[in-house]
């Protein structure tokens, strides 16, 4: 079995120097020593042992990614372009800083116990986490934990999230100043202490400040993907006194607009319609669409800088960080 000792001894370096350059601490090494320690790896079929790297750091160097946002069976999570480039984002930088991503959907607190004692993490990253007995049991877990865009409180747990509710609250009253009144709302399920209870609450308050009322047959609830939302799409073109649609993704704007002008309806001159992320699909849709903006590279950023302080021992000052949003104006709004 080739060593360390033996690429070491190849290339004329320290085995500390190759350490560095595999693990993927190569910011001090020369360009042209990692090019010939990596030659040497390839040239003698070195394949790191992770066990036993394990055994003598402690250290799986393997931070968990768990989804708890459960989709139907016919459903891939990863097809949500926010999730897609979130994860790729978490892989990228921890890997520059030599560590492993694991990417797993749980459902349960048994499954997550489970998946605990069979898989050595260093640290977790959660989505999709409200106040149940999944957040009940994040109190047991000894190791690092970083949420993402929740809603709960606990001493030992940090979250990277956004400013939600004034997200939505901003393209609703978008809406209202540009002269509607009756205006939809179109989301996954609502639940207590979630990002998009957050959203529809920032929906109603806008509402409500312009003094309209609220009209719960307005808030078409939904999965995301293209065949739910032609239910929706399906609802709009029966309320035909609707003039505008607040959604909470991108990915779901785009896929109501489709069945919408299927359906006969030109956006934006029978229907606006804003979204929320500001992913590239906004751009390249037609009309391109007017969304709320938000920084996932940055929160993405963000929540491993958090993990690696709590791994390094260091834990942030600050147990929250809350990421701003903004208004981008394009073509799927018109006044009236």
């Amino acid at each position: 079995m080739v060593t360390i000792k033996d690429i070491a001894k190849v290339t004329g370096v320290s085995a500390t120097t190759v350490s560095n350059v595999i693990h993927g601490r190569a910011n001090r090494v020369s360009a042209e020593t990692v090019e010939k320690i990596n030659s040497a790896i390839k040239t003698l079929g070195y394949v790191p042992n992770m066990s036993a790297r394990t055994l003598v750091s402690n250290s799986s160097k393997v931070i968990g990614y768990i989804n708890h946002t459960i989709p139907k069976k016919t459903q891939n999570i990863i097809d949500d372009p926010f999730h897609s480039i979130f994860t790729n984002i978490l892989e990228q930088k921890l890997r520059e800083h030599g560590y492993y991503l694991m990417y797993r959907t749980v459902e349960t607190s048994e499954e997550l116990l489970t998946f605990l004692r069979t898989w050595n993490v260093d640290g977790l990253f959660f989505t999709g986490v409200f106040k149940d007995t999944f957040f009940e049991a994040l109190s047991s877990i000894q190791i690092p934990v970083v949420l993402i865009d929740s809603y709960t409180e606990q001493l030992n747990v940090f979250n990277v999230g956004l400013e939600d509710y004034n997200g939505c609250y901003t393209s609703t009253k978008y809406l209202i100043d540009r002269g509607h009144r009756n205006i939809a709302f179109a989301s996954p399920s609502i639940k207590e202490s979630g990002v998009v209870k957050e959203r529809f609450d920032g929906y109603c308050q806008a509402l409500c400040d312009a003094s309209i009322p609220f009209d719960k047959a307005l808030v078409l609830e939904s999965e995301m993907d293209y065949d739910s939302c032609k239910a929706v799409s399906d609802k709009l073109c029966k309320l035909s006194h609707v003039t505008a649609l607040v959604t909470t993704a991108d990915i779901m704007a785009a896929n109501i607009m489709v069945h919408l002008k299927a359906g006969g309806k030109s956006i934006p001159d029978d229907i606006s319609i804003v979204g929320f992320d500001d992913i590239a699909l906004s751009r390249l849709i037609t009309p391109p669409l007017t969304t709320i903006h938000q920084d996932i590279p940055l929160k993405g950023s963000l929540a491993v800088d958090m993990m690696l302080q709590k791994l390094e021992g260091n834990p942030p000052r600050h147990s929250q960080i809350i990421l701003s949003t903004k208004l981008i104006e394009r073509e799927s709004v018109r006044s009236i």
